[in-house]
């Protein structure tokens, strides 16, 4: 990043999108589309909705982003027929994303707590998790590739920040990266022993692609408005001035009417624009 404080964009839904579209044209802000991560949209008539996107967004020269599909699978599933409908679905993503220009996918990550005690402890665990996780996304980092999409993997249990990275390095890919969401780092760091947010931003470096800003109180996924948890978010952008990656900083909350609110308390701290 150059001195000059970093540009927050959002992760909204298509209402919300025009609620702050006023918002996010004045920077052309990085924007995350969420509607398009459930079978039903994914299975339906999803064109329709890019359609309606490409207006609602005509004139936009940010750089967009969709939450890729993540309910009920994970990349490293061992049973070869559920790996068939993980590569659909994240392949469907990329669909979208093609479709509407967007230039970056989140994906979840695999690695959960259990993970953390016990895959260096069972002989050729964490090989074997490498593996499922690359005969699932082999054909996904090859259309992601062709398209010019990134596919990020954001940390949910992690607690090691650095497995996600040695993950994303294995595929050899200048088309996957990393992502960060700072309130399921702070659950992992308040409940489960994990190092601080800004370490995992320090741990994934230039190979930070993306983040999600959400405020949090190390018990649960709050998805609360910066400011309404107990993240350090001096630390967090601190760590983040020394990258030269420029990733996409979004807001993701739940309360995403009040959205401004959560950008006003990080401007107001002197920490973005």
């Amino acid at each position: 990043m150059s001195s000059a404080l970093p540009v927050l964009g959002a992760a909204l839904n298509h209402t919300s999108v025009l609620q702050h579209r006023d918002w996010i044209f004045d920077r052309h802000r990085d924007l995350e589309l969420q509607d398009f991560h459930t079978a039903d949209i994914l299975d339906g008539d999803w064109r329709s909705l890019v359609s309606v996107y490409k207006k609602t967004l005509d004139g936009y020269k940010g750089r967009l982003s969709i939450h890729g599909p993540f309910w009920g699978f994970t990349i490293d599933s061992r049973d070869p027929l559920i790996r068939e409908v993980v590569t659909k679905r994240l392949i469907q993503g990329l669909e979208v994303c093609e479709a509407l220009g967007a230039t970056q996918m989140v994906v979840h990550s695999p690695f959960t707590t259990w993970d953390y005690n016990n895959l260096d402890l069972n002989t050729g665990a964490r090989q074997k998790l490498f593996e499922l996780a690359h005969l699932t996304l082999k054909s996904v980092v090859s259309r992601a590739e062709q398209i010019g999409c990134e596919l990020v993997i954001e940390n949910i249990e992690d607690i090691n920040p650095a497995d996600r990275l040695e993950l994303a390095l294995s595929f050899k890919s200048s088309s996957i990266f990393v992502s960060i969401d700072t309130g399921h780092a702070h659950y992992a760091h308040h409940s489960t022993g994990a190092p601080p947010v800004d370490a995992y931003v320090i741990n994934a470096g230039n190979y930070l692609k993306h983040v999600h800003l959400q405020d949090a109180d190390g018990y649960a996924d709050r998805h609360w408005l910066p400011g309404d948890g107990t993240v350090n978010w001096r630390a967090v952008f601190s760590a983040l001035k020394n990258l030269t990656s420029n990733p996409r900083l979004v807001l993701e909350v739940k309360d995403q009417i009040k959205l401004m609110r959560g950008i006003n308390f990080l401007c107001d701290q002197g920490l973005a624009e």
